[in-house]
């Protein structure tokens, strides 16, 4: 297993790191699953940067990611990306899950941000197949460490017990 990712069975919301990745909607205004609880656990000054960012910018399209404060949550920052809902084309779909990865991990080396937390992006209601979604994650996060020096550590965090199996196959695969 790499040395820079750990992986974790648990609530996001409870992680000690620089930043936790939400698996937002392009609203931003917060939502199901791993959003609500983010904003739930974090309070009103997550929402608050939120709407401050759609009020300059319009909200946070599909692969992109916009960093607000973490509010009451353990972590000092919340780093938001719009991960795709599976369907129609599959390869583009892909391609947007991988960015909402990267470009948060960019987002992250742009705020000088050395340990980050992910959930599982778009295998919830937006319906990501969980083992696509986890090989792309893994791939994803591999690669841009490869070429990056500043993030000293990525926690992939999986609430239920079939993400965290699927992750756990893949970074001991190599």
């Amino acid at each position: 297993m790499d040395s820079k990712i750990k992986l974790v069975k648990g609530d996001i919301t409870k992680i000690e790191v620089d930043a936790i990745v939400n698996a937002a909607n392009s609203s931003l205004l917060g939502g199901g699953g791993v959003d609500g609880a983010i904003h739930r656990a974090g309070g009103e000054a997550i929402l608050n940067d939120c709407i401050a960012i759609r009020n300059r910018q319009g909200g946070c399209k599909t692969g992109e990611a916009v960093i607000t404060t973490a509010g009451k949550l353990p972590a000092k920052y919340v780093i938001h990306t719009v991960g795709p809902v599976y369907s129609g084309d599959k390869a583009e779909k892909e391609q947007l899950l991988a960015k909402a990865y990267s470009n948060s991990l960019q987002l992250a080396v742009e705020n000088n941000i050395k340990t980050i937390a992910f959930p599982n992006i778009s295998t919830g209601i937006y319906h990501f197949p969980k083992p696509k979604a986890a090989e792309i994650a893994v791939a994803t996060v591999r690669d841009f460490l490869d070429n990056d020096e500043g993030i000293t550590e990525v926690i992939f965090v999986c609430f239920d017990d079939e993400n965290y199996s699927l992750y756990d196959d893949l970074l001991k695969a190599t």
